[in-house]
């Protein structure tokens, strides 16, 4: 880790090797600058801001002087002498954690000028910012005294009508009308005091545009829509959703306190049956939660829960934003789930999807953009409007109307759903107007402050991430950037965008390359090292080995690349392990932890990737004759006991539960030490707990000197070796290792690798183990105890085996005080 920010300005990012489906995109358009001469040179400069149309549920109307310009309304001087105070854009925080920002400073005052004008403008117009996000009350279906009223953005359409299975799908007694600002709207009267739509029926938009042609499309704001299944590729139909009472979910259980470290477990509830077929809530709910919470997670991220009609899309292209994913159940299903996480005290995120939506036109929201301008669509038009590499569409975040939906969007869920946060996907693709389509990022930071920054999109990220944590301030908000783009995880009113955490998503990449380019010889401890710390210490991260974007159709799992075929027979007890699999579970365990140990603030695991789930992930597509065998989760693989999945699975609690007790992911204190290129050794403090991680694929060494801070006696906190993870038992877990002082105290370069303290330990080929400091008084332990480790030079006590055999676990015993054995193995204290 940087020891301080004026190392920070160039991350090395370095070159991205592969473009993710979800991160880039091709799109020219208007560009935003970043500095006032560049300013200059727009039609709509500083002080002037681009809002969308509005609609008729406005407190207010704006004033004369506001006039149509460039498809927008811009605000002109009334909004300057709104806007005179501008203290909030000056002496921004972020500024001055990072000097390396300074010359930029007029970029982030710009933003911050932008983000601050937008927001007064929402809060005169539509009173608050979190009234702003209660579109769904306005927009869609809602019931008012006596009916129900449906209404519909739809500027380009010339006549609209409310057809469904009510009215036979006959709209001509069901003419909708339009307001000034687009909005066709219609109240259907009860009839002898009951609903005329009911609950559960079909309904759709129909709406004639300039050319004279009629379509139907699904309501914008659906919040429930479903497809006959027994007809293929048949279009999906908005559902008008509104359960009597006695059907309707109720909550029971509040939302559990926020977790000081996220320990993320990521899943899609649809793939997560054992059997070839698409899972539900309630099963998802009844089955796979009480498996999370029994390998000590704290957190759950749902993938695909807005619904989208390409069940292959991974849920990424969605098509009803405020639906929920109908495959799986209904709503109050959903809301079963999410109340029964919470009753175990797992916090439930969302995987929110605002980068771009599915250009299916039948389905989804781009049916209704038909041709017109910007202004009157939820999308950019031409090249800026489309996601070459997604083949989707890409909001225009300055329209008026785009915000209220997206930003609705986000309350709905939170509100309707009590989910605890969102997991926002592609950010990089917002962020940028090049979407990061061949950019080689290399962390200068001229290649995010500039012509190329979005900043109608990062105005809309501040004003997410300023309602989220307006409705809900315990909110847990992740990005998933690829650019490392400083600012993302700092707070709104320090001038960054208002994250919390956001994706390391580097490290992924790097143990995907070592593990198909490199032999066990050739990897090199500090470049591990300096992908796993090389992060804005003033910005927190969620660090991964592996999530679901590692095992898509075309790649494979971890264990999967380690042990490949031999998996498929050689992972029972009921036989030695061949070297394969020895291997492979092995650096399974290591590869995971140190990513855990020292990636991040938070961690995130892939459902089935704990015990080593093997193969890939491919949905059903004509391609495998719409097979559902790749796109489950053979949880048999780790129930069963003589199989040796249950080694990883085990393993991945320890080390939840490593951080359950010591709390390491939090700790603000993490040194690397050692990173020996020749011995294959890594050693570094996280918190007061040592970690000795030896990748070396022969050698053991006994005596092998460690740098700690605290003087003291240690004992073993967690061992990858023990038996119980599929290890050979070679590390004693009842010796106490007592310290030796190193140098001159206060003076790092007196001694050993800059640590004041050090202990002995062995350590045995490709495994890792923690160390924890005992609490207790300890009497006076120096050198002179005749019982204690000798200090020495490290090549006189260090003792190296090569293709060491099964060692007895008191091979050190000789070197530290007796003591009373104790009969039960403290693996994990």
């Amino acid at each position: 880790m940087y020891g301080s920010l004026g190392m920070l300005p160039k991350a090395d990012i370095g070159v991205l090797t592969q473009l993710r489906r979800k991160d880039y995109s091709l799109a020219t358009g208007s560009n935003l600058f970043s500095t006032p001469q560049q300013l200059a040179k727009l039609s709509v400069g500083p002080g002037k801001l681009l809002v969308g149309s509005r609609h008729f549920h406005t407190r207010r109307s704006l004033s004369s002087q506001t006039r149509a310009k460039h498809g927008h309304a811009v605000v002109t001087d009334e909004l300057s002498a709104m806007t005179g105070n501008t203290s909030d854009t000056k002496n921004l925080r972020i500024l001055e954690l990072d000097p390396g920002l300074q010359p930029y400073k007029d970029h982030f005052e710009y933003r911050m000028k932008r983000f601050s004008e937008q927001k007064m403008l929402i809060d005169q117009y539509e009173g608050s910012l979190e009234e702003f996000a209660k579109g769904y009350l306005k927009f869609g279906f809602n019931r008012e005294e006596g009916g129900i009223v449906y209404c519909e953005w739809a500027p380009a359409a010339e006549e609209a009508q409310l057809i469904g299975d009510f009215n036979g799908w006959d709209g001509w007694n069901h003419k909708m009308e339009k307001n000034q600002f687009g909005v066709w709207s219609i109240k259907i009267p009860d009839v002898n005091g009951n609903s005329v739509i009911p609950h559960n029926s079909r309904v759709k938009f129909r709406f004639k545009h300039s050319n004279g042609v009629w379509v139907d499309r699904l309501p914008a704001w659906i919040k429930y829509a479903t497809v006959d299944s027994s007809r293929f590729a048949a279009p999906y139909d908005g559902v008008y959703w509104d359960p009597p009472p006695s059907e309707r979910y109720e909550f029971n259980y509040p939302r559990p306190s926020k977790p000081e470290a996220p320990r993320i477990y990521e899943a899609h509830v649809g793939m997560s049956s054992s059997e070839p077929l698409v899972n539900s809530y309630r099963e998802f709910a009844d089955n796979v939660l009480p498996r999370i919470l029994a390998n000590n997670y704290n957190t759950i991220q749902l993938m695909a829960i807005m619904e989208h009609s390409y069940y292959g899309s991974f849920g990424y292209h969605v098509t009803n934003f405020f639906a929920v994913s109908s495959r799986s159940g209904t709503p109050e299903d959903l809301k079963y789930l999410i109340d029964k996480a919470h009753s175990l005290g797992l916090r439930v995120l969302m995987d929110v999807v605002h980068s771009h939506a599915s250009n299916n036109i039948t389905d989804g929201l781009n049916g209704f953009d038909v041709g017109q301008p910007t202004q009157d669509s939820y999308f950019h038009t031409g090249e800026r409007g489309y996601h070459t590499l997604w083949d989707s569409r890409l909001f225009n975040y300055s329209n008026w109307e785009v915000l209220r939906f997206l930003l609705s969007n986000l309350r709905w869920w939170l509100d309707e759903f009590k989910f605890d946060g969102f997991r926002f996907d592609g950010i990089t693709s917002m962020l940028y107007h090049h979407h990061g389509i061949n950019m080689a990022f290399t962390g200068e930071y001229n290649e995010y402050f500039c012509e190329s920054t979005d900043v109608d999109a990062v105005v809309y990220m501040m004003l997410a991430n300023s309602l989220i944590h307006s409705l809900l301030p315990d909110a847990t908000v992740i990005a998933e950037d690829v650019s490392g783009m400083p600012g993302l995880g700092r707070t709104v009113d320090e001038g960054g965008m208002g994250f919390d955490f956001r994706l390391a998503m580097a490290i992924p990449d790097k143990w995907i390359d070592y593990l198909k380019n490199k032999n066990d010889d050739e990897w090199l401890m500090n470049d591990i090292t300096r992908t796993l710390t090389n992060r804005r210490y003033t910005e927190k991260c969620v660090a991964y080995a592996e999530s679901h974007d590692q095992s898509i159709v075309g790649d494979k799992t971890i264990a999967f690349l380690l042990m490949d075929n031999e998996m498929y027979f050689g992972m029972s007890c009921l036989k030695e392990a061949s070297p394969t699999i020895d291997r492979g579970i092995a650096l399974h365990k290591m590869i995971h932890f140190i990513t855990m140990a020292l990636g991040g603030e938070g961690y995130l695991n892939f459902m089935g990737n704990e015990f080593g789930h093997p193969e890939w992930i491919d949905f059903p597509r004509a391609g495998n004759d719409w097979s559902y065998d790749k796109c489950r989760r053979q949880w048999e693989l780790v129930d069963t006991e003589h199989l040796r999945y249950k080694f990883m699975n085990n393993f991945d609690k320890a080390m939840n539960l490593l951080d359950e007790k010591f709390s390491f992911l939090t700790s603000t204190k993490q040194i690397v030490s050692n990173t020996d290129e020749e011995g294959k050794v890594i050693v570094f403090e996280r918190g007061d707990l040592v970690f000795v991680f030896n990748f070396h694929p022969d050698n053991t060494y006994d005596g092998y000197k460690v740098g700690c801070d605290l003087p003291g006696k240690y004992r073993v906190a967690l061992d990858s070796d023990a038996w119980e993870f599929g290890g050979h038992g070679r590390v004693g877990h009842d010796v106490d290792h007592f310290t030796s002082p190193e140098g001159i105290p206060g003076v790092p370069e007196t001694n050993f690798n800059n640590r004041p303290n050090s202990f002995k330990v062995l350590s045995p080929p490709r495994t890792c183990v923690v160390y924890y400091r005992v609490e207790e008084d300890i009497l006076d332990e120096t050198v002179d105890d005749a019982s204690h480790v000798e200090d020495g030079d490290l090549d006189d006590d260090m003792k190296i085996y090569e293709a060491t055999p099964v060692i007895e676990s008191k091979a050190q015993s000789s070197e530290i005080p007796e003591e009373e054995e104790n009969e039960e193995d403290e693996r994990l204290i």
